[in-house]
């Protein structure tokens, strides 16, 4: 008898403890129809879900809870998706998954130019919101070797990264980069010198395959570059190879870029 009285409390407990390592994911869109099943969805697949309908508040649950990733709409009255990333931005480097109406490849680019990790056009399959949760995560959650022991950083002239710590150096300080910046730029450095075709690096940072309309991995190039800054002879370090893909230049010995 006193086994039996004990096993739903276990089971409760063991419940509580799934609930609390779960995942935090915020969504902040105006469609409440639409949060309630994007939230069963996503507790179905193991996530714990907080929804938010409007900007301003949502900008402030992002900044003020412990959440994983934000997906957050571009459409919402008053202040909408573009005005609360630039906020979480400001202050944060969440990873943020932008929600945007289909076909409008200007609210696609300008949410990734203002450091959103992704997007998904509206309406949208259940399973590509999952799988590129997914893929966001994984980006972002630091990479530990074996044994516990960090490996060796890696470096290519002035830049330093750290894998491990995901920091990034650059003439001995920090520069601030999303998670997709971060392993586009760590792809980029492990093929110093080499061309790394599009196709790769969709595949290998966005997750997913690489399709001729989606431009996400130029802008985040293009943003990547911004925060790097130049080589030491005023050329780009990230060198665009027209057709194929990109390649980061190694420096020459005497410290200046190469061709």
């Amino acid at each position: 008898m006193s086994r039996d009285r004990r096993r739903p409390v276990a089971l409760a407990l063991m419940d509580t403890q799934i609930k609390s390592n779960a995942e935090q994911i915020l969504v902040i869109d105006d469609d409440v129809e639409l949060c309630k099943l994007v939230t069963r969805y996503l507790t179905r697949e193991g996530f714990q879900i907080e929804a938010v309908h409007g900007g301003a508040s949502g900008a402030e649950r992002a900044l003020s809870g412990n959440y994983a990733l934000v997906v957050l709409d571009v459409m919402m009255p008053g202040v909408n998706g573009f005005d609360v990333l630039r906020r979480i931005r400001a202050e944060s480097r969440i990873p943020v998954l932008m929600l945007t109406a289909k076909g409008d490849a200007l609210d696609r680019v300008l949410g990734l130019e203002m450091g959103a990790d992704d997007y998904l056009p509206k309406p949208f399959n259940p399973q590509e919101l999952v799988a590129r949760i997914r893929a966001i995560l994984r980006r972002a959650k630091p990479d530990h070797s074996e044994g516990g022991q960090s490996a060796a950083p890696l470096v290519v002239g002035d830049i330093e990264m750290d894998s491990g710590a995901r920091v990034v150096r650059r003439q001995g300080e920090v520069v601030n980069l999303t998670s997709v910046e971060f392993d586009l730029l760590e792809a980029l450095l492990h093929a110093a010198g080499q061309v790394v075709g599009r196709e790769k690096l969709t595949r290998d940072v966005l997750g997913r395959e690489f399709s001729p309309f989606d431009r996400s991995i130029d802008t985040h190039v293009c943003n990547l570059r911004k925060k790097i800054g130049l080589l030491a002879d005023g050329t780009e370090r990230i060198k665009g190879v027209r057709g194929i893909g990109y390649l980061y230049a190694l420096p020459s010995p005497s410290g200046r870029g190469s061709g």
